[in-house]
Formats: structure tokens, sequence, C-alpha cells
């Protein structure tokens, strides 16, 4: 089981680095559209090729994250209310989720914003010049290291799980005492 844990959890940092990667490519393909300089204002056209990209990273930050709390996330939730009287390695895991969904809940909307910077039909006008598909793919990354405390926590609240069951000799208990 723990082979499976590990293979998801290289498989869901790929995919957030994968999105790091794509939003920042994104970032690049707009700086290579043309500017036009009125007064205070900068203009730029829109470019389709960073809108399908941070589309893309959107998505994949998207699937990262579902994964990650399909995969260990519910039973956190599930028992949070014995969380006061559990490990600190379970407590540090329903840190992790926590974070993860403010990370997430700060850089899919930052994304989706850079995104449809990129989507308008016409040359978009602004004061300041707004990076949100580059801010989006450092929370990616960001997502891709939260995922991976994630999954060394919950490997050590089972592992230690197990490991207090089999000593007694019957059916490992949910939760640890704090020791």
């Amino acid at each position: 089981m723990a082979n499976v844990y590990a293979f998801v959890c290289v498989l869901t940092v790929a995919v957030d680095v994968a999105a790091g990667v794509l939003s920042i490519q994104a970032e690049i393909a707009k700086d290579e559209v043309a500017y036009r300089r009125l007064e205070d204002f900068e203009c730029q056209e829109p470019n389709n090729r960073a809108f399908k990209l941070g589309l893309a990273a959107a998505t994949l930050l998207a699937l990262a994250h579902i994964t990650a709390n399909l995969l260990g996330g519910c039973m956190c939730l599930c028992f949070s209310e014995e969380l006061e009287r559990s490990s600190s390695s379970r407590q540090l895991w329903f840190a992790c989720i926590i974070v993860s969904w403010i990370v997430v809940a700060i850089g899919f909307p930052t994304l989706v914003m850079g995104m449809l910077e990129n989507s308008k039909s016409k040359w978009s006008c602004r004061v300041l010049h707004h990076h949100f598909l580059f801010i989006g793919g450092i929370f990616c990354f960001i997502h891709g290291l939260l995922t991976v405390a994630f999954f060394v926590f919950a490997t050590l609240c089972f592992k230690n799980r197990r490991v207090q069951g089999s000593q007694v000799g019957q059916r490992p208990e949910l939760h640890l005492p704090d020791h």
C-alpha cells in the first residue's frame, strides 16, 4: 500500500510541477505580444497561446488538488473531531490539508485571472502590468511541496497506527494517544 501512496504522490507532484511550468510558459507567451503605450496606460494584445497554457495550468492544479484530497484528505476530515487527541503527525497532516486548500484558493483564481486577461478579443489596457500567470505558477510549486508533506505525514500516521495495532495484537486503533 505504501508503494501506491508513493506512486500517487510522485504523480501528483509531477502534475503540480507541470502546471507550474505551463503557467510560466503562458506568462512568457503573454509577454511576446505587441504593446502600445498610451500616456500612463500600457496596452497589450491578447495571446491565444497564453490563454490555452493558462487553462491547462489551472486544470492541472485542480486535478492535482482533487487527487491529493481524495487519496488521503477524506479520512483526516472524517476524524477531525478527535484531532485534539491525535498524534503530532496526524495534526501536521491536517495542517497540510488546510494550507493546501488555502494555496489552491489563492493560486487557482490567480491562474484564472491571468488566463482571462488573454481571452479578450481586443487590446487590454491597464495601469499596472500584472503577472498573474507567473504568480499562479509559484502557487502550483508550493502546492506540490505541500502534497509531498501531506503524503509523508499520512504515511507516518498510518504506519504508527499499524505498529500500535500489531503490538497489542488487536485491530489497529484509528488514533494514537499523545506521546
